[in-house]
């Protein structure tokens, strides 16, 4: 079970700081928010999922040169209060929407061996053109399975670049100014970030992939076609009022075997 300790470590002061981080730069970084014994159970259940994924017709979307995303299913130990209702995330989450805001995301992307720079690109459309700044309305919330190093192909991000037309954020990291900086993460770490700031994933020059898991969240009123969530009937009705308001999901009586993704374009 996870220790409260790593809640009552953040203070009040703490998260406004992470949400101040995240409009400011589009993105902060929690230290050791999960517990390794946590991580270890959902590295070895995915290592399980993929190999299972990787011989179903679709069960894989394509990121480019051996880089692959897959959703995961709503089971144990994937389907976890303690992770996707995390009370220091949702206190982040409160503080940045300012409305209600909706789970839409669980899944992972995993860079394998072989993997090359990824396009810098965004996430998400901006809401109008993007020369109109708009307050944040979708947040991306990674944690790695692995330790990430400089040799394992490390998630970079132009800090800012959330705030600018998609133009000039990359004249500006093409000349320097803002550079495009790579986030080494521990087990247990958690970046909560915008899709608007332009990233991209290096490359894995290890012999191991990298998995690093994405949960999405999005203010209720945003549409989200390109991703989805299905939990079954036993597990949702077992939820409080308050999660189940929040998850944005299709109800089944049981989940099926295969899983066809369709999460395919993903840059903008």
């Amino acid at each position: 079970m996870q220790s409260i300790d790593n809640i009552t470590k953040y203070s009040a002061t703490d998260i406004d700081n992470f949400a101040q981080e995240l409009n400011r730069d589009g993105i902060c970084v929690i230290p050791h928010l999960f517990e390794q014994n946590l991580i270890e159970e959902w590295l070895e259940a995915f290592k399980n999922l993929f190999y299972t994924r990787q011989n179903q017709p679709g069960g894989l979307a394509p990121r480019e040169v051996s880089r692959y995303y897959l959703t995961l299913p709503w089971i144990s130990p994937f389907a976890n209060e303690w992770v996707f209702a995390n009370p220091v995330i949702m206190e982040i989450l409160q503080r940045v929407f300012y409305q209600e805001y909706v789970m839409v995301q669980l899944g992972v992307d995993v860079p394998f061996p072989g993997s090359d720079y990824q396009e810098t690109h965004r996430d998400f459309r901006p809401l109008f053109c993007d020369r109109i700044v708009t307050p944040l309305y979708a947040l991306a919330v990674n944690f790695p399975l692995v330790e990430v190093t400089p040799d394992n192909g490390p998630f970079q991000m132009a800090r800012g670049t959330h705030l600018l037309p998609r133009e000039v954020g990359l004249q500006k990291i093409a000349s320097g100014e803002i550079p495009m900086e790579s986030f080494y993460m521990q087990p247990g770490d958690v970046i909560v970030r915008s899709p608007l700031a332009l990233h991209r994933g290096s490359p894995n020059q290890t012999n191991q992939p990298r998995p690093m898991v994405v949960m999405g969240y999005a203010m209720h009123w945003l549409h989200t076609p390109k991703v989805d969530l299905t939990l079954p009937q036993d597990y949702y009705d077992n939820l409080s009022a308050e999660l189940r308001q929040m998850l944005r999901c299709k109800i089944v009586e049981q989940l099926p075997h295969e899983k066809v993704e369709t999460y395919i374009n993903f840059k903008y």
